[in-house]
């Protein structure tokens, strides 16, 4: 009999998917494990496996349509066999963006992010803020705040708007983006040529997701920033010995150990000494986390993902490397599983591959703060014996949460980070 592929949940937050590609045709007959499609969700493009062997009856669906979770995709049954009817129409490209929970309005190439809802605002404000009933103490708040009594909600005496209420309007995040279409329009070149074509692209929804949650993460948690200049001479040199030794011993095939690899098993060494930072913003509380879940930046071409290297604290430089590399490969290859990109305690980003020489994350949230990894760059220095040298240098920045990590945590976590950054033999005991 024959049976209908759905739209899977291919991510725990995910609604909507887009079907980037077919892999199959009508017609073709599929095995167990053959790749029928590649699905981008809130998250990562995914390859869809084939589950149900068989001859693909019909593609209900065709590539670059948005479905919901759970709307059909395909049929797959005996050849011969006529093709069920889908219990529910498949949502066209076009008429896809309106099935989206929340859809991004898309005009001339710059992506409009819906703007984040005031708790205070009432559904229907009074537009003469002079006849909005609120004490006098509430209307210099609001002045000074720069808002609007009228369009506040009050829980005084008869809807009155009291200085609570001011106040928390106040502290709501209120989105910076655009509320609507933006006009864009420029000149073309005067020479008629131009570096790329003009062109509206379309915002996938793993770029959607990361402007909201980015967006999400910058109006709704405090950041603060602290960084430290580390000297990475010891670091380049350990790492040097130790990949001369694994090269030695297992040729080509054997491991290469890479930067980020040591600052990786250096950051689960220091949230071992200063837990504070291992934690995470519970709303009533602070949850302290009893494992290092790592989760660190992989750059794709159409986006970012952060797969999580568990239990960090438990695991060797080797194994760290080991785990970080195998990641990599998975990302890349569009084969992360929504489990491995999840759960994460605390976020490594690195662009010293790219020159970057220092710059500060945004915080993935849930986690308290994200260390972000620059260049080692060779410069004067001063030595132990005044004198100018040569020296090797990294610059490492904590963007920190301020709800659960104060200053003095987050100065000594990167002074526990950069002791053994300097001392790296330290993560080899």
């Amino acid at each position: 009999m024959a049976e209908i592929i759905d739209m899977p949940k291919l991510s725990d937050t995910m609604s909507v998917g887009t079907l980037v590609k077919w892999n199959i045709k009508e017609g073709q007959k599929v095995a167990f494990g053959d790749i029928l499609a590649e699905v981008e969700t809130d998250k990562a493009t995914m390859e869809l496996s084939c589950t149900v062997p068989g001859t693909v009856l019909k593609i209900y669906a065709p590539a670059g349509s948005q479905l919901p979770v759970g709307d059909p995709i395909c049929a797959i049954g005996k050849a011969g066999e006529a093709a069920p009817d889908p219990k529910g129409k498949p949502v066209a490209p076009k008429a896809a963006a309106a099935a989206a929970p929340a859809p991004i309005p898309e005009t001339t190439g710059i992506p409009c992010i819906p703007a984040a809802p005031v708790a205070s605002a009432a559904p229907a404000p009074q537009s003469d803020a002079s006849r909005t009933s609120a004490s006098p103490y509430a209307r210099r708040m609001a002045e000074k705040a720069a808002l609007n009594v009228a369009a506040l909600a009050g829980t005084g005496p008869g809807g009155r708007v009291v200085a609570r209420d001011v106040a928390a309007a106040a502290a709501a995040p209120v989105s910076t983006a655009p509320a609507g279409p933006v006009n864009v329009a420029v000149a073309p070149p005067a020479d008629g040529k131009g570096i790329q074509p003009d062109a509206d692209v379309p915002v996938g929804g793993m770029r959607a997701t990361i402007a909201r949650r980015l967006l999400e993460s910058k109006n709704t948690v405090p950041h603060f920033y602290l960084e430290v200049e580390v000297d990475a001479a010891p670091l380049m040199g350990l790492r040097e010995t130790l990949n001369k030794r694994l090269a030695e011993q297992g040729g080509e095939t054997a491991l290469k150990l890479s930067v980020n690899d040591f600052i990786l098993k250096a950051s689960a060494e220091a949230l071992r000494r200063v837990p504070a930072v291992n934690a995470s913003w519970a709303g009533t509380s602070i949850r302290q986390h009893s494992a290092v879940h790592l989760s660190f930046g992989v750059a794709l071409e159409d986006g970012l993902v952060t797969p999580v290297i568990r239990d960090a604290h438990a695991k060797s430089l080797r194994d760290i490397a080991t785990d970080a590399k195998a990641l990599i490969g998975k990302a890349r290859s569009k084969k992360l599983s929504p489990a491995e990109m999840s759960g994460s305690t605390f976020t490594v980003t690195n662009l010293g591959m790219y020159g970057v020489t220092g710059f500060f994350g945004i915080i993935n949230v849930p986690n308290a703060a994200i260390l972000s990894v620059g260049a080692t760059i060779k410069k004067p220095v001063i030595d132990a014996n005044d004198r100018i040298v040569m020296g090797h240098r990294m610059v490492i920045g904590l963007s920190g949460d301020h709800r659960v990590v104060d200053g003095a945590n987050g100065a000594q976590f990167l002074q526990a980070l950069k002791q053994i950054l300097e001392e790296p033999t330290l993560i080899l005991i």
